[in-house]
Order: structure tokens, then sequence, then C-alpha cells
């Protein structure tokens, strides 16, 4: 028979075996995991396959013309620009304009009360009549004297003196003439038509004023906007380059707004002045554009765009391509096997889109555009090709500096 003791031990032994086999089995799983992970993270796998490539953006090296261009500031001025003012004195009885109002040239724009001038002018032929009744009695008297003369029966003195009087008839009459003639362009100045097409600004005077040829301020403004001229600046040290390009022939030039997001019209060069601004360091020019649109206004500040040369067939890349280093600048290329190399380059001319590269890269080649700032020398790459573009014809905007 078992002793009470033994009885009350019973129960307490079973749960101590039950935790100590809970404890040996979760230790052992917990063994059995670790060396399952330790199993899955190889370090001589690991080691071999490496890192995962680094996804870029490539673009090729293209062959293709470059546009260098000049960019300067240049204000828009009137092609020709008149203020009309009176040339006689006299009172306004009509205004034939609007304010604002596009005319021709030839167009009647004012006219001055004429009746004065036209009696000055009907005095003037009045008088030249007159004179010219008194020459041709006094020829006639010449003729008399003359046959007397011959006949004796008059003197030599008398013949001169009477053809002194034809001569003086005769002078008296051109002067009649010349006063008509005078009389005439005062009665025109009375009427004030167009010196050239273009647009009337601010009318000056009213009707009913009286206005002097003395005056200033004239009666109003005409400006030419058809064609129209831009006048601009460039850095000095550009003038051999714009000359040598003008000696060959027109050259292009662009107006874009101010800010040079929107190109606005196309003419050409004009005039490179005969001086430099030694103040400022820059040569002004005048370039000519139609102005069809009127798209151009006098006064209105524009971005200029002389272009000057064009590179043939010469290697283009990106300028995100283009990376600066401590030596310089340098590229990354993909090779075959999809691994990134460091190319030194030399880049003679940037736009605002591309850049001409002349030693470093050659056409084909698969150049980084997006993604650098992973890369290294030998980085193994994902790489993917920029969407396609027309960059070549987007430097028509390009903004031309010269690498370093």
């Amino acid at each position: 028979m078992a002793s009470p003791s033994s009885k009350r031990r019973g129960p307490w032994g079973v749960i101590t075996l039950v935790a100590l086999l809970a404890v040996c089995g979760f230790i052992g799983w917990r063994y059995a995991s670790t060396r399952t992970a330790d199993a899955a993270v190889d370090p001589k796998s690991t080691a071999q396959s490496g890192p995962p490539p680094i996804p870029v953006t490539f673009s090729r090296v293209q062959l293709a013309d470059f546009p260098v261009y000049l960019n300067g500031l240049g204000t828009v001025q009137a092609y020709n620009t008149v203020t009309v003012r009176s040339r006689v004195d006299g009172e306004i009885t009509k205004i034939a304009f609007k304010e604002g109002q596009l005319v021709k040239e030839g167009d009647l724009l004012a006219q001055i009360d004429p009746r004065p001038f036209q009696a000055a002018l009907d005095q003037a032929v009045a008088k030249k009549t007159q004179d010219e009744a008194s020459l041709k009695n006094a020829q006639l008297d010449l003729k008399r004297f003359t046959d007397l003369a011959r006949q004796d029966f008059a003197s030599h003195q008398q013949v001169d003196t009477q053809q002194a009087q034809v001569d003086q008839f005769t002078a008296q009459i051109k002067g009649d003439q010349a006063a008509i003639d005078n009389a005439k362009t005062q009665l025109s100045y009375a009427t004030i038509n167009a010196p050239l097409s273009g647009r009337v600004g601010f009318r000056l005077v009213d009707q009913g004023n009286i206005v002097h040829a003395s005056d200033t301020n004239g009666m109003l403004s005409i400006v030419q906007l058809q064609p129209i001229s831009v006048v601009f600046t460039a850095p000095e040290e550009d003038v051999p380059q714009i000359n040598k390009a003008l000696a060959a022939g027109p050259l292009p030039v662009i107006a874009l707004s101010s800010d040079g997001s929107r190109t606005l019209s196309e003419g050409k060069l004009e005039l490179v002045d005969n001086t430099v601004d030694q103040a400022s360091g820059t040569i002004r020019m005048k370039a000519t554009f139609e102005n069809k649109d009127n798209v151009l206004w006098p006064g209105l500040s524009v971005s200029t765009r002389l272009l000057v040369e064009t590179l043939k067939q010469v290697s283009v890349v990106p300028n995100d391509a283009v990376e600066r280093g401590p030596n310089g600048l340098y590229a990354f290329v993909i090779n075959d096997a999809n691994k990134v190399e460091t190319r030194d380059i030399k880049v003679s001319q940037e736009g605002a889109d591309q850049s001409v590269v002349t030693q470093g890269l050659a056409p084909g080649q698969r150049v980084v555009v997006g993604g650098q700032y992973r890369l290294q020398e030998g980085s193994a790459v994902d790489p993917h090709e920029a969407a396609t573009s027309d960059a070549p014809a987007k430097e028509a905007q390009n903004t031309p500096e010269k690498a370093p």
C-alpha cells in the first residue's frame, strides 16, 4: 500500500514532466528555425549574386546639325515715327482721324481753315495777270520804237529804254509765278495728310483750336508698325563672330517674350552699330521684322536669339548626360554588359536641351540621362531608353554658352 505522502506528490510530478517537455520542444523548434534561416542566407551565394541592377534612363549619342545662337535682350522700336505738326497758322476746322486708328500714307488727318491761303493765291494770280498785260503793252511799244528807229524817227535810247521796261515786266511775271507757287504751297499745308502708313497715337489738339507753325508739341504722332525694328545688344567679345557671320549673308533673328517662353516673330539682322559701348561692354544691333500680325509693339521688351552659325553633323547629347566632377566633365556610358563606365568628355557648345561633345563619346553610344546619383564605375544597371524627341530642332531655343 502506497503511503499518503506519495499520493500527494503524484499530480505535481505530472505537471513538472509536462512543463519540461514543453520547454524542450520550444528550444528544439527555435534551433531548427535558426538553422533553416542560416541555410537560406548563404554568404557565399549572396556574394556571388551581388546587388540588384540599378534602374537608369539612357539616350544615344546622335549626329545632328546644331544651331548656335547668341541670346540678348532688346526693345521694340517703330520703324519710323513722325510727329505731325502744322506748317501754317490757322484754325482747325476738321479732325478726320480717330485715336489709335490705322492710317495709310496720304489719308486726310486734319483741315485748317483754307480761306486766308486761298485769298493769297487769288491775289498772286491777279497780280501776274496784271503784269502780263503790262508786258504785252510794253512789247508792242518796243516793236513800234524799233520800227521808227529803223526809219530814224526814234532814237536808239528810246528803243533801249523800252527794252528795259519789257525786261522789267518779264522779271515781275517770274516773281508773280513764284508768289503763286508759294501761295499754292501754303494752301496745301492747310490740308494735313498722313506722311506714312501706321498707327495714330493720342490726339493732342481738338477741332476749333488755333495752331501755329511754331508749336512744338504737334497735333498727333504716327508710328510705322509694318515693318518694325528691335534694338538689342550682345557682348563685345562676340563682335568678330557676328561680323564674320554677317559677311556670309543675312542672319536670322528670333524675337521672344521677355521671359523667353514664347516665340513672337522672326526677322533678320539689319545693322551692327559702328562702336562698342565701353561702359557696358556691349554692341548694339538692329533687326527688322515684318510684323504682319502686329505682335511686336513699340517699347515692348523682348528676348532675342541671333543665329550666327550652324555646326554640321556633330555629336550631340542631352544636357542631363553631362556630369561635372573634380577633373572636369564626364558622362556615364552603358556598355554591352549593361554596366556603366565613366568617360571624360569635352563640350564645345551647350544649349537649352543639347550639348555638342567634341571628345570622349561616339555616335550611337548609350549615355545615362536619369538615375546617375546611385552610379559608380562598373555599376550594373537596368537601362530604359528615354522617350525620343526632336531635340536638335529644339536648339532653336538654346542658350549658347561655351562649355568650360
